[in-house]
């Protein structure tokens, strides 16, 4: 895409899915605060901030009412911690350093990438040898998932094995879930999530575990999902790419829209 396009794709984007931002499950809630539009969950689900709209003059009282509002949850018994999640081009341009100083912790930052469905739809990807796909479809599958990303991440993902479930459950064609298999054996995972509606879908949790990386099954699990989009009627997919990702999306054909850092306040800071 050239700069015109790209600049109108990134409007696009945050209206669809931040400043009207609808909630990513059935429990959640969406609400606009002032400048602040944030999402709220009980239980396990993500909580933050998805959009603002703020200058010098506003951004360190909405910072302080939204560290309010979510410390505010602990008495219910609810989780405090939240997310901020900032994009290089939200204002004002000291973002950053006032969610620092509130006591916010930066983690790794990410690219914002976009790529047409139609182009990768029409990408010609055959299975490495040896794999083959399974669709996720209930809890013996989501497990399936959380032990790739176990040997992939390091980590264990209570929270989003907690929102597979939930989407699966409670609106199942809202996700396209999926495993790469060698034999009986899950080596890669990924899902892509959707809105009844909207033009873009996001691809989230891509992982392969380490001895089966360099294959092409990345790419493998890019395609399948862009198909599926396509047969909804999808116009754009959408990634947070992280640092080994992003050279694999460009071959593929996505463009950056921007960078986004997950600024997270924990009741502790």
């Amino acid at each position: 895409m050239d700069l015109d396009e790209l600049m109108k794709v990134r409007a696009e984007y945050d209206a669809e899915m931040r400043r009207d931002a609808r909630p990513d499950a059935a429990e959640a809630r969406v609400e606009r605060v002032g400048g602040v539009v944030r999402q709220s969950v009980p239980g396990l689900g993500w909580n933050g901030v998805l959009w603002s709209d703020l200058d010098e003059g506003t951004a360190d009282a909405a910072i302080a009412e939204q560290v309010a509002y979510f410390s505010g949850r602990a008495a219910g018994g609810e989780s405090a911690e939240f997310e901020w999640k900032l994009y290089d081009y939200d204002g004002p341009a000291d973002l950053g350093e006032r969610l620092r100083a509130a006591g916010f912790v930066a983690e790794p930052a990410e690219t914002l990438m976009v790529c047409r469905v139609a182009d990768l739809a029409a990408l010609p990807v055959a299975p490495p040898e040896g794999i083959t796909l399974r669709v996720v479809k209930d809890e013996e599958g989501v497990d399936l998932m959380m032990e790739v990303h176990r040997q992939a991440f390091g980590t264990d993902r209570p929270r989003i094995r907690q929102q597979l479930l939930s989407m699966l459950s409670n609106d199942p064609d809202r996700i396209e879930a999926v495993l790469a298999m060698a034999g009986d054996t899950p080596v890669s995972a990924a899902r892509m999530e959707m809105l009844p509606g909207g033009s873009f879908a996001g691809l989230w949790g891509g992982g392969t575990v380490a001895e089966w990386r360099g294959r092409g099954i990345y790419r493998l699990l890019v395609a399948h999902r862009a198909r599926i989009a396509a047969e909804r009627g999808i116009r754009y997919l959408q990634v947070d790419a992280s640092d080994d990702s992003r050279p694999i999306l460009e071959r593929l054909g996505f463009d950056v829209l921007g960078v986004t850092v997950p600024y997270v306040w924990t009741p502790a800071a």
